[in-house]
């Protein structure tokens, strides 16, 4: 009887499981362009950082260190700085508790002949702030597992949403402006039958959100990246 049951809802379940793998999330990109970009050259760098000054909630290092790689992988025209490179040679002028929180901070920093020789330095040119969180808001179901004469299994079904929103505000260094900001959100819900074995369906809304994110700041810069 038990044979049965478990084959009776193996194949129920084998079209639903072809319906949640080929599931895809939700992705929203929004573009503010306030001042005309220019592509980087030569010495010029771009460097990514993240902001954890007023929620306390630094945005994740993974996806920092991924949108740092996407850019500055073989494909990119982009000279990504590594964050930490920077915030040592700008110390103690960009720690998380010193970093300028506006734009309009940059030019009143930028008059002290030593910060500016810093920056100079470094040679960056645009500074790329993220912002933001992957969260999972939603979620239901159940799976459990028990083990016995005849072996071990688990059975239910369960599932979760997960949202990926994150902002990429873009300084001109150069300029002292803020030359735009990036706006990207990904939703999806990940599935997880169980039928003897749990089979995880996982909606990678981070790292969708990294390859477009990567995507629309290489393009909004000036660069071209193959990100993806």
């Amino acid at each position: 009887m038990k044979v049965s049951l478990s084959a009776h809802w193996t194949h129920l379940l084998v079209p639903v499981l072809t319906l949640l793998a080929a599931g895809c999330s939700t992705t929203r990109t929004d573009v503010t362009n306030n001042n005309e970009t220019a592509t980087v050259y030569g010495g010029e760098s771009v460097v990514i950082m993240s902001r954890s000054y007023h929620t306390g909630n630094q945005t994740e290092k993974d996806f920092t260190d991924c949108i740092s790689k996407s850019l500055d992988r073989r494909g990119s025209a982009l000279n990504i700085m590594p964050a930490n490179q920077f915030v040592d040679t700008m110390y103690p002028w960009f720690e998380p508790r010193t970093a300028p929180h506006n734009i309009s901070i940059l030019p009143r920093m930028m008059s002290n002949p030593l910060i500016a020789e810093r920056m100079r330095e470094t040679g960056v040119r645009y500074v790329v702030w993220l912002e933001g969180n992957t969260e999972q808001p939603n979620g239901g179901g159940s799976v459990s597992c028990a083990a016995g004469p005849a072996g071990a299994g688990c059975f239910g079904f369960a599932w979760w949403e997960s949202i990926s929103d994150y902002d990429a505000v873009v300084w001109d260094l150069e300029d002292g402006k803020e030359a735009g900001n990036i706006a990207t959100e990904v939703s999806g819900t990940s599935y997880m039958p169980a039928i003897v074995i749990p089979i995880p369906m996982i909606a990678r809304t981070q790292a969708t959100a990294c390859k477009d994110l990567s995507l629309q700041i290489g393009n909004f810069i000036g660069g071209r990246t193959d990100a993806g």
